[in-house]
């Protein structure tokens, strides 16, 4: 098992149901950028291209009954808020730049929809 395994193994330790969530997730990340890197964190995992453009975490966008169990939040960096239900929280730390905070629960949720968005996220990380 490779050093990057071992340190998201130990990233799941305490939600050991999520892992098929994130392993679902990043097979598709990884399909659709192959060129990504990654970092596994204490608080997060960072997904960059030539800037961060996506993270996962357990962050509480919302309130604890309100969050699926499992759950992971997709983090992404875009140039505007998110205008949709599954955005919990649209924060714009500098001007025209929104983090968008998107929980998911199930792997059906690991959509298109989803997927459009990281697209956009990656590219405006790329232009940044």
């Amino acid at each position: 098992m490779s050093d990057h395994d071992m340190a998201v193994m130990m990233f799941f330790e305490k939600h050991p149901n999520a892992l098929p969530l994130y392993d679902a997730f990043a097979e598709k990340l990884y399909e659709s950028f192959p060129d990504i890197g990654c970092r596994v964190q204490k608080t997060q995992i960072t997904f960059t291209c030539r800037h961060v453009f996506c993270c996962v975490s357990f962050a509480r966008v919302k309130k604890k009954a309100e969050l699926p169990d499992p759950y992971l939040v997709i983090t992404l960096g875009l140039p505007f808020p998110l205008d949709s239900p599954r955005a919990a929280v649209n924060t714009e730390p500098y001007p025209h730049r929104w983090t968008v905070h998107i929980p998911i629960g199930s792997i059906q949720e690991i959509d298109e929809e989803l997927f459009a968005w990281i697209r956009q996220s990656y590219d405006y990380a790329m232009k940044k």
